[in-house]
């Protein structure tokens, strides 16, 4: 992804907030006078006590930008952190622009512009003081809160400037001189996450929390199968029940990730809803893909396996030839199973309609897209729509897609009151939008000096035709293509029936796992060190694609994060009986990420004893705090995935149901994270994501230097016992 282009259709606005002070909105031109003055909908307030309330406009989903971006404004407006209040800006892309937490996106596609909003804020405020003290602004500078001239010692707080600089015509924002990065206070200082005292001390946050007067709750029953009609439903049943209000029918339509078929039960309580929910003895239609399952699907991927490949999807040099030629080939299939988000907080939405204004409380990663779906599926004009975003309890991709949001919304629309709609867990897993599953089979081919001159790819997924279903797609710039003179990635895909969908590093949490480990087995099979052959093949530093792509890969960074790990964990060292050393690196999301891990194995068991990770996500880390915590996380999710779960499918339905079968990491089995970061002259990237996909490989690298089992279908599961 491109840096953002601030062009002259980016402006910025200023006018007084209410009760005094300045307030400044920064959005693309044409959106934003059709928007009007929004006092929501600023990114900057200062009110007359010099305190500064810093919109924040992106979803917070744990991934820290409530913090990290308000403290790029407050470091370029120069006031102290400690005078900061931060307020969750409304979903209006009108006045925003892009509001989505995906990708890891945020801060490499808001670097700049919040830059330059803190910059302006502070241009004006010098601007107002120089006319206040008939001086010129050149001889005016700041510190935190304050606009200092030094030449006569005289200083004048922010707070009392704020009138007057906001009548001050905002500047041209390309003209704008930002702060030498030398100098920043806030920027590059561990800060404490905004929300984290009301997360400890339990104050109302998340999505659950929101009480309205008068609001109702809901529960939704789906089919099993996913996008089965309701056959039956004993809504007397479920009508009887203490505390029920009403049930009714949904007839829904066919998209996934719309409202789907079901009932609605609303109740003074969630549990009496709950209750009400229980007594419907519901039956459903049959459906295309009720007959389904994990073990049809994998018998269809083996058939596929061993047939030529649909299609070809890249094909650089002659696979053919040089395996032919090869001094020796390796062989080996991968696969990985479908695995679900699994947020703490399950899937809930609060939604209010009245005379054709429909007002929402969302949990959402991606509001607009919410908004439209609302909009269609009860008729009214999107601008009619308004979503407050409540912080997320966790989202990894899941609340991506609002499907959960339009049955809040549709449900409040036959209900004379506000509604609150709360998944169960169980709803949350066996509905969720999952990982697709996936199978690999990699031939490769070495020369009688160890060298890879060879890799093919035979990628078996879901789709139809050239359309792979959501985050089912491979992109044929993975690593080691370019760096291998004879590289194939062929496809074969078949049809499937269950909701998928973008999962942390989307398809690169699967792929890391399969391109990493047998990369090791081609290591092992040239007789080389892991690291030695991943060195060699990274080669001479070089830009793999073209410039300014978001695939396009760096040689050089990816082996200075695989150096420094090596270096950090000491890589090379001999590990004792039962135990071993794996490492991995994989480029995903702009970052490049090294990580070692080293395990013991024990009666079958597997404990990780330590993790090393050295990642290049350009210049500058924000919030050292917040970017330590996206690393650990990142490493959990990883090892808690790779050793225990899975989704599996019969008749059509998830088995699995709750952390019993789905179990998450506990605390417990968290072993110590070692950090590093490796600064680059590069624009700074999220962290979110990329540090995941490399994180399975190298925990299976380590179980295959400690037992010599090597782990080629996740999860590990049993398979040492």
């Amino acid at each position: 992804m491109n840096a953002p282009v601030l062009s002259r259709r980016l402006f910025l606005a200023a006018s007084s907030a209410a009760g005094g002070g300045l307030l400044l909105s920064f959005g693309l031109e044409s959106q934003a006078r059709a928007a009007g003055p929004a006092t929501l909908g600023a990114y900057l307030k200062l009110s007359p006590d010099g305190k500064a309330t810093i919109a924040s406009k992106i979803p917070e989903v744990g991934q820290g930008m409530r913090t990290a971006l308000p403290m790029i404004i407050a470091e370029e407006l120069d006031v102290a952190w400690e005078d900061v209040i931060v307020e969750q800006a409304l979903a209006d892309t009108k006045i925003y622009g892009r509001q989505v937490a995906g990708g890891s996106m945020a801060t490499t596609l808001e670097w700049d512009g919040m830059r330059r909003v803190g910059a302006a804020g502070r241009w004006m405020l010098i601007q107002a003081a120089s006319a206040r003290l008939n001086v010129p602004a050149s001889e005016l500078s700041t510190e935190p809160g304050r606009v200092v001239h030094a030449a006569s010692g005289r200083k004048l707080g922010y707070g009392e400037l704020a009138q007057a600089a906001a009548a001050v015509a905002p500047p041209d924002l390309k003209t704008l001189v930002l702060k030498d990065p030398k100098t920043f206070r806030i920027i590059g200082k561990s800060h404490v996450q905004t929300d984290t005292d009301a997360i400890v001390t339990g104050k109302p946050l998340f999505g659950v929390d929101v009480r309205l007067p008068g609001m109702v709750y809901a529960t939704y029953l789906k089919a099993p199968t996913y996008g089965a009609k309701v056959a039956s439903a004993d809504l007397a049943a479920a009508k009887a029940v203490k505390g029920v209000r009403d049930a009714f029918v949904v007839e829904g339509g066919t998209a996934l990730d719309g409202l789907l078929p079901g009932v609605a039960v609303v109740a003074s309580s969630w549990w009496a809803a709950r209750r009400g929910r229980n007594a419907l003895d519901a039956a459903w239609a049959d459906h295309p893909t009720s007959a389904q399952s994990t073990a049809s699907l994998a018998a269809r991927a083996a058939e596929l396996a061993k047939g030529p490949p649909q299609r070809v999807a890249r094909a650089d040099g002659d696979v053919a030839a040089a395996l032919k030629g090869a001094a020796k080939v390796v062989e080996a299939a991968y696969d990985y199973p479908f695995i679900a988000h699994a947020p703490l907080e399950p899937q809930n939405c609060t939604a209010r309609v009245k005379d054709g204004k429909v007002e929402i409380w969302a949990p959402t990663q991606n509001p607009e897209p919410g908004r439209a779906l609302v909009a269609r599926t009860l008729n009214v004009p999107p601008e009619n729509v308004t979503i407050h975003l409540v912080r997320c309890g966790g989202g990894f991709g899941r609340r991506l897609i609002n499907d959960y949001m339009v049955e809040a919304a549709f449900i409040a629309s036959k209900v004379d009151a506000p509604v609150q709609l709360i998944w169960t867990r169980e709803d949350d897993i066996q509905h969720d939008f999952y990982r697709p599953g996936g199978w690999h089979n990699f031939t490769a081919g070495l020369d009688a000096k160890g060298d890879l001159v060879a890799w093919r790819d035979h990628f078996v997924s879901f789709g139809e035709g050239e359309t792979f279903v959501r985050s089912g797609g491979m992109n044929s710039t993975q690593f080691p293509a370019g760096a291998v003179a004879n590289y194939q990635h062929d496809v074969s895909v078949m049809p499937l029936g269950v909701p998928t969908g973008p999962l942390r590093a989307p398809g690169n949490n699967a792929f890391g796992f399969v391109i990493q480990s047998f990369t090791d087995e081609v290591a092992l099979a040239a007789k080389a060190d892991p690291v030695e052959f991943r060195r060699k093949l990274l080669g001479e530093p070089r830009l793999i694609g073209p410039e300014g792509q978001n695939d396009s890969f760096h040689t050089g960074r990816m082996r200075g994060v695989l150096d420094l790990v090596a270096e950090k964990s000491g890589w090379g060292r001999k590990p004792t009986k039962g135990r071993g050393l794996g490492v991995a690196c994989h480029f995903s999301h702009l970052g490049y990420v090294a990580v070692v891990m080293e395990v013991s194995v024990a009666k079958g068991k597997v404990k990780v004893e330590k993790v090393w990770v050295a990642a290049d996500v350009g210049r500058q880390i924000i919030n050292p705090s917040g970017a330590d915590h996206q690393v650990q996380g990142s490493i959990l999710d990883a090892i808690g995935s790779t050793l225990h779960q899975k989704i599996t499918f019969e008749n059509g339905a998830a088995v699995e149901s709750n952390f019993g079968d789905f179990p998450l990491l506990r605390m417990s089995q968290t072993p110590p994270i070692e950090v590093h970061y490796l600064l680059s002259d590069n624009r700074p990237t999220g962290l979110g994501e990329p540090v995941l996909p490399p994180a399975p490989a190298a925990l299976c690298n380590a179980i295959f230097a400690a037992t010599g089992k090597r782990i080629r279908s996740l999860p590990v599961g049993d398979q040492l016992a």
